[in-house]
């Protein structure tokens, strides 16, 4: 039986250990390279799996964030990507994702 392979999209965590928190940071950098996308482009590159990237703007990515393919594009098996619910009722990232690095959400307390 041949084993189902998916892939984890690692740019958001790249670009935060090069300091760069903001999709906006990486349209110039893609721009100066000849890549032209729009914010909304960007943003979907950034925050979600892309399903389609043309070799030129991975090869810009590479260039721009200076990791390897591996780094940016770790193979994993599939249903091996898959949040779980913790203790406390909210997702978690079962792969070291950004899980540490989002702010959590303030509860109000009513005395």
């Amino acid at each position: 039986m041949t084993a189902k392979l998916d892939y984890r999209w690692n740019l958001r965590e790249i670009m935060a250990t090069r300091g760069m928190f903001s999709t906006t940071d990486l349209r110039p950098l893609l721009a100066d390279r000849g890549i032209g996308l729009s914010p909304s482009q960007t943003y979907r590159l950034v925050t979600e799996r892309p399903e389609r990237l043309s070799l030129k703007t991975l090869m810009a990515l590479l260039d721009i964030l200076g990791c390897s393919m591996e780094e940016l594009i770790e193979p994993v098996a599939a249903g091996a990507q898959r949040r779980r619910r913790a203790a406390g009722g909210t997702a978690t990232d079962t792969h070291g994702g950004l899980g540490g690095l989002r702010p959590k959400r303030a509860r109000l307390v009513q005395e």
